[in-house]
């Protein structure tokens, strides 16, 4: 099972790279490489929706002062940003949802 889950965290770059990266897994011989913190990682991952904002805004603010922005490339920066954020959003609403199961379980 294990090399399935190796392709398929190779196989899925586009989220990495929004991610701030996927966390190592085992290799077969069992030797574990220590994983990233979660914390480092959401962070890491605000941090990149937050650059991708200021390339949008940056991107729009061009093509409205007309500094040669294309406005295809605009748009693109426009929509990354927005899909960073929605993923981002997403993660801390299951997030908060798991958070708020384990408060709500009866020891």
């Amino acid at each position: 099972m294990l090399p399935i889950m190796n392709s398929i965290a190779g196989s899925v770059p586009a989220l990495s790279s929004v991610a701030g990266g996927l966390p190592s897994l085992p290799s077969p011989a069992g030797q574990t490489a220590a994983p990233a913190p979660f914390s480092d990682l959401l962070t890491d991952a605000v941090g990149q929706v937050n650059q991708l904002e200021d390339q949008a805004t940056t991107a729009v603010t061009g093509l409205m002062s007309g500094n040669g922005v294309d406005v295809h490339r605009a748009m693109i920066a426009t929509q990354k940003a927005s899909m960073a954020f929605e993923l981002t959003l997403a993660v801390r609403n299951k997030a908060v949802q798991a958070y708020q199961s384990v408060i709500g379980m009866q020891f």
